[in-house]
């Protein structure tokens, strides 16, 4: 399989649902809810196994004090993982235990804690643990320059965001400093599933596509079951889920069950159908 440099490692995960002919699934669980090993083995169940599908690529989200891009959803497992007593470094953990499964993480992250924990540090010992790069939604490519230099350092990709608002020239200026995919958020806001997928995102792509068509695009926010996995996949690279699988876990620790994986693995069998039913060139 050949792959761009820009590609990095996280984009391999595209490219082999690409030579599959499918769009990638992308699934978003944090660490720590509703307690760290739970967390871990949530993260496992993310991946499938060898009779069922599951996500091509994780992305362990990093409870934050205050996520400004965090959903209700998101916002209550996060803030609930924060109270029990999660670190920064149980992320080490968890890409530990994803790559037990044999598929690649990434990490989203409020750069406050990549910051407060030491950019080279944290770079080093996410390269260390096996992690494949970050998705740093607060963190522009124009603010960036010591991640762009701690990512070179220890080959990890950097994964940064574009919405509707942004310019031709935000645009192409994300793309050419991203080294994995771009994140091109759907709608306009925080997280969340939507009942229908955001009309603005198909426009986004194409704008992408014109100014650099090279480049892997995966879609998030709001995507919540196959069929908006199997549209998004009509014109994206990837469909990025959230808040959907969060809630599996969000109702089985309210009815008294938080180990309990079965809801969590319907919405991700789900999904992955809906990636396939897309044919790709």
């Amino acid at each position: 399989m050949s792959v761009p440099d820009h590609a990095g490692k996280s984009g391999k995960a595209f490219q082999k649902a690409k030579e599959e002919g499918r769009g990638a699934l992308i699934g978003y669980l944090p660490v720590g809810y509703p307690d760290v090993p739970t967390s871990y083995a949530a993260m496992a169940a993310l991946c499938g196994d060898g009779d069922n599908p599951g996500v091509d690529l994780v992305e362990i989200g990093l409870p934050y004090s205050d996520p400004m891009m965090d959903g209700p959803v998101i916002q209550r497992a996060g803030t609930s993982a924060l109270a029990r007593g999660v670190h920064t470094r149980d992320v080490f953990g968890a890409i530990e235990a994803i790559a037990a499964t044999g598929t690649p993480a990434v990490a989203m992250t409020y750069w406050n804690l990549v910051d407060r924990y030491g950019v080279q540090r944290f770079a080093r010992d996410f390269a260390n643990a096996g992690g494949c790069g970050l998705i740093t939604p607060d963190l522009t490519p124009d603010e960036a320059g010591e991640w762009i230099a701690a990512s070179d350092e220890h080959d990890l990709d950097r994964i940064f965001l574009v919405a509707p608002s942004s310019s031709d020239e935000r645009l192409k200026a994300t793309a050419e400093a991203s080294r994995g995919w771009i994140y091109a958020t759907a709608i306009m806001g925080v997280t969340g599933t939507r009942e229908q997928s955001s009309s603005l995102a198909p426009v986004l792509v194409e704008r992408l596509r014109a100014l650099a068509p090279d480049r892997l695009v995966g879609v998030g926010l709001g995507v919540s079951n196959g069929d908006q996995a199997a549209d998004v996949v009509s014109y994206a690279d990837g469909a990025i889920v959230g808040s959907a699988f969060v809630r599996t876990l969000l109702d089985a620790e309210d009815a008294g069950r938080p180990g309990d994986f079965s809801a969590l693995r319907r919405v991700v069998a789900d999904l992955a159908d809906g990636v396939r039913r897309t044919p790709r060139s």
